[in-house]
């Protein structure tokens, strides 16, 4: 057997390869998308009208949403986990995430749990405070973690502070359902 046929065997194997890894794990996210679907339920929609920006809008990196208290386990439902630029607005019903090339994310205020920086989600790890999370409820009331990287992070503590409130909150439900630690 002549080198160029060799040669172009290993390649076209290699191909092979490398496709048979692609279609497996698009496979994967699609059926981890069809599970999530039904555990997760709706979004929630838009409103028609919202009104005035209280705050915002921020830019920035869509990092992705995850189901808390995992910010690895990404959520892969339609669009909801494909990281794009975008901008985070707050109105009195709500917050928005308007991303570039994929459909928007409306967090009503009722759902809100939690608002504050984090190192990572979704599997990105950056700076420390170089995430601003928001948690929050589902109708299916599943919590999820939702981050966007902004392009200014000098926002952040007015973010956080704005919701200083509804972070004590959540912190004290945590503290209350974390197990005790015995003392020895």
């Amino acid at each position: 057997m002549s080198n160029w046929l060799y040669y172009l065997l290993i390649a076209v194997g290699a191909l092979a390869v490398w496709l048979t890894m692609v279609t497996l794990a698009l496979r994967g996210w699609r059926k981890r998308g069809d599970r999530q679907a039904d555990e997760l339920g709706a979004f929630p929609e838009t409103p028609d009208e919202l009104g005035e920006p209280v705050r915002g809008p921020h830019t920035g990196l869509y990092v992705g949403s995850t189901v808390a208290p995992s910010w690895q386990n990404r959520i892969a439902v339609g669009d909801k986990g494909d990281r794009a630029s975008a901008e985070l607005t707050e109105y009195d019903a709500g917050l928005l995430l308007t991303r570039q090339g994929a459909s928007e994310i409306w967090i009503p205020r009722e759902s809100l749990v939690a608002v504050r920086t984090e190192n990572g989600l979704a599997g990105k790890v950056m700076s420390r405070d170089g995430v601003l999370v928001v948690r929050w409820t589902l109708p299916s009331g599943i919590e999820i973690d939702s981050g966007l990287r902004g392009d200014d992070k000098t926002v952040y503590p007015d973010w956080t502070a704005a919701y200083t409130e509804l972070n004590e909150k959540a912190f004290a439900a945590f503290d209350a359902s974390a197990p005790e630690k015995k003392e020895s």
